[in-house]
């Protein structure tokens, strides 16, 4: 992929982090939590698949920052420790969902190895989620207000890869 005259993101599985490239420059960096499965492409596997992607849908822009979303829809709930505590299990998926389809037929695009219908995003967590190691379902969690910054940055078709190595 050509991506010297546009904004791009690469995601790090080793350093467990995200970067904003405006070409073969960084702008920003944050930390981030993939995959606790580590790496992995087949549906039901709960790593992050690595490869080529693009943002195919961005989701949120109106919402308030922890705004709660179940099935990329925001469900009118704002993320609370009480919340939190009433609902122990559920996957928080909070402030903006960056949803990312895969470029590479067969390694991540298309049958058992396919992103889109993996549900693979980059969203926000909860405040006192710890970021920087994989502990994910095999999303990209980020906090609150980087994933916002991130969101006003980039839109649907920004180009986003992800690796294992640095």
């Amino acid at each position: 992929m050509d991506v010297t005259q546009q904004n791009w993101v690469l995601v790090s599985l080793a350093e467990q982090t995200l970067t904003l490239y405006q070409g073969n420059n960084p702008q920003s960096n944050w930390p981030v939590a993939t995959g606790k499965a580590g790496a992995g492409e087949l549906r039901g596997s709960g790593g992050t698949p690595r490869g080529w992607h693009r943002v195919r849908l961005a989701i949120g822009a109106t919402a308030p920052r922890g705004a709660v979303f179940v099935g990329r829809r925001w469900t009118g709930e704002i993320h609370t420790p009480t919340l939190h505590k009433a609902f122990p299990n559920r996957d928080w998926i909070l402030s903006r969902v960056l949803w990312l389809t895969g470029l590479e037929s067969g390694r991540n695009r298309g049958g058992q190895v396919d992103t889109l219908s993996r549900f693979i995003y980059i969203h926000g967590c909860p405040d006192e989620a710890p970021l920087g190691q994989p502990i994910s379902h095999g999303c990209i969690r980020m906090g609150n207000d980087a994933v916002i910054a991130l969101f006003d940055l980039i839109g649907t078709g920004t180009l986003v890869r992800i690796v294992e190595g640095a």
